[in-house]
C-alpha cells in the first residue's frame, strides 16, 4: 500500500467534504461489522483514506488542502453522520497535521511523508523514555489508542530519565519533564482489551511499546510550536473537528427517527404515528437542541478561528469567547446522549433490537460521553479558567 499519496491532484475541502458524504451510507451499510470487528476492517480504513480526511488539518506546506477548523469540524461530521466509530478514528486518525506545527520541520519530512498517513496514540505520560546518545529508548503501557491498529504513526506521551533518574531541562518550570515521542505505528503491541458497551468499532485499546529507540527530533511538546504562527499551532488545534462526532450521530437518529415515525401507523389509536402529538412535539424539540447545539459549536469554532487568522492570539478572545470552544464540544456530546436516548424511548420496540441503528446510537453516545471532549473534567478545568484560577486540563483550552 503506497500512503504517500491516494490522490492524482490535491483535494480541496469541497471535494473532500463531498467524499465523505457519499461514503456515509456505505458507512452505515457497515456499522454491524465494523462493531463486531471491534477495530475498523482494513478496506474501511482505506475508504477513509482515499475521502482525504486523514490530511484535513495540514496546511499547504505539508501537502494538505489548508482547511479552517470549521471546515474540519464539517468532515468529521459528515462521517460521523455515517458511523460513529469510523467518524471518531476519522477525527483522531488526522491529528497528524496539528501534530506537525509541534515537530521541526526536519523531524515533519521524515515522519510526515505524505498528508494521508494515519497517527493514533494516547498523549497520557503513561511511558519512560530513558535518554539514550542521540535520542531515547522508550518504553511503556498506554491507554486508550483508538486506532492503533491501523495507525501509520503513533505519538506517546511519556515521563524522561537519564541514568534511571528523573530529568528536566536546565530551563524547565518541572522537576520531571514529560514530553510526546513519534515512533511508526508498527513498533506498537495491542492489547486485545477493548470490548466496550459503544465506539466498539475505534479499536481503542491499550498498546505496549518496548525499549524503541526515538530520534531526539522525533520529539515535541503541544506546547511549544516550531513553526511559524498560524491558527493550527495552538494546543487545541487536534480537538476542534471531535465535537463532529456527536453531531454527526445526532442528525443521523433525527433523521432516522423521523423516516421512522413517517411510515408508522398505530393501529390502537387509529392513526399515524406523523399525526400523533407526542411524536411530533419530541421530534421538534430534538430538533431544537440539536440545532442549539450545532450552532453553538460551529459559532465558537469560527469565531476563534476568526482571532487566529488575522494574526490574533487565544488571548486575544474574551474568557466566554475561549471557553466556549471545549464547551461547546461538552455540550453536543450531553445533547447526543439526551436526544438518542429519548429518541430511542420514542420509536419503542423499533429500538431494541441490535440491528437497529438507534441501539448503536445509544451505546455510542454512552460510551462518548466518558471521552476527552464529553467529560466532566472539561467543565471543571473551563470553570476554573472562568474564574481565574489554574485548570486542570490546559490543552483544550489552548493554553501554553
Amino acid at each position: 500500500m503506497n500512503t504517500d499519496t491516494q490522490h492524482d491532484a490535491p483535494l480541496d475541502g469541497a471535494e473532500i467534504l463531498r467524499r465523505a458524504r457519499a461514503l456515509a451510507p456505505v458507512l452505515r451499510e457497515r456499522g454491524a461489522e465494523i462493531e463486531a470487528n471491534r477495530t475498523l476492517p482494513a478496506d474501511v480504513v482505506e475508504l477513509l483514506r482515499a475521502t482525504g480526511v486523514f490530511r484535513i488539518g495540514h496546511g499547504p506546506a505539508t501537502g494538505g488542502p489548508g482547511l479552517t477548523s470549521p471546515e474540519q469540524l464539517e468532515v468529521i461530521e459528515a462521517i460521523s453522520y455515517g458511523d460513529s466509530s469510523a467518524g471518531w478514528c476519522a477525527g483522531i486518525g488526522a491529528m497528524g497535521g496539528a501534530i506537525t506545527n509541534f515537530l521541526t520541520p526536519e523531524a515533519t519530512r521524515a515522519l510526515y511523508t505524505g498528508p494521508d498517513l494515519i497517527t493514533a496514540g494516547s498523549l497520557v505520560p503513561a511511558g519512560r523514555a530513558e535518554r539514550v546518545p542521540g535520542g531515547y529508548l522508550l518504553s511503556g503501557h498506554w491507554p486508550f489508542g483508538s486506532g492503533v491498529r491501523h495507525a501509520d504513526l503513533l505519538t506517546s506521551g511519556a515521563f524522561v530519565y537519564q541514568d534511571g533518574e528523573p530529568w528536566a531541562a536546565p530551563d524547565s518550570p518541572h522537576d520531571h519533564d514529560s514530553m510526546q515521542f513519534v515512533v511508526r505505528g508498527s513498533a506498537a503491541e495491542p492489547v486485545d482489551n477493548w470490548d466496550t458497551t459503544g465506539l466498539c468499532g475505534t479499536g481503542s485499546s491499550d498498546y505496549v511499546l518496548n525499549d524503541v529507540f526515538v530520534p531526539e527530533g522525533h520529539t515535541f511538546s503541544f506546547f511549544e510550536p516550531r513553526v511559524a504562527p498560524n491558527p493550527m499551532a495552538w494546543s487545541d488545534s487536534f480537538m476542534r473537528a471531535l465535537p463532529g462526532v456527536p453531531l454527526g450521530i445526532t442528525r443521523a437518529a433525527l433523521d432516522h427517527a423521523r423516516e421512522v415515525a413517517s411510515t408508522r401507523y398505530d393501529g390502537m389509536a387509529g392513526r399515524s404515528w406523523a399525526d400523533s402529538w407526542r411524536v411530533q412535539t419530541e421530534l421538534a424539540r430534538c430538533e431544537a437542541e440539536f440545532n442549539a447545539a450545532r450552532k453553538g459549536v460551529y459559532a465558537a469554532t469560527r469565531r476563534q478561528w476568526e482571532v487566529l487568522s488575522a494574526g490574533g492570539v487565544l488571548d486575544d478572545l474574551s474568557l466566554t469567547e475561549r471557553g466556549a470552544v471545549p464547551l461547546s464540544g461538552l455540550h453536543a456530546v450531553h445533547v447526543a446522549r439526551s436526544v438518542v436516548n429519548r429518541l430511542y424511548d420514542l420509536l419503542q420496540t423499533w429500538s431494541i433490537n441490535h440491528d437497529s441503528p438507534m441501539d448503536r446510537w445509544l451505546r455510542d453516545t454512552a460510551v462518548l460521553s466518558q471521552g476527552q471532549i464529553g467529560h466532566d473534567v472539561v467543565l471543571e478545568s473551563v470553570g476554573a479558567y472562568l474564574l481565574g484560577q489554574p485548570p486542570k486540563v490546559r490543552i483544550g483550552l489552548g493554553i501554553h
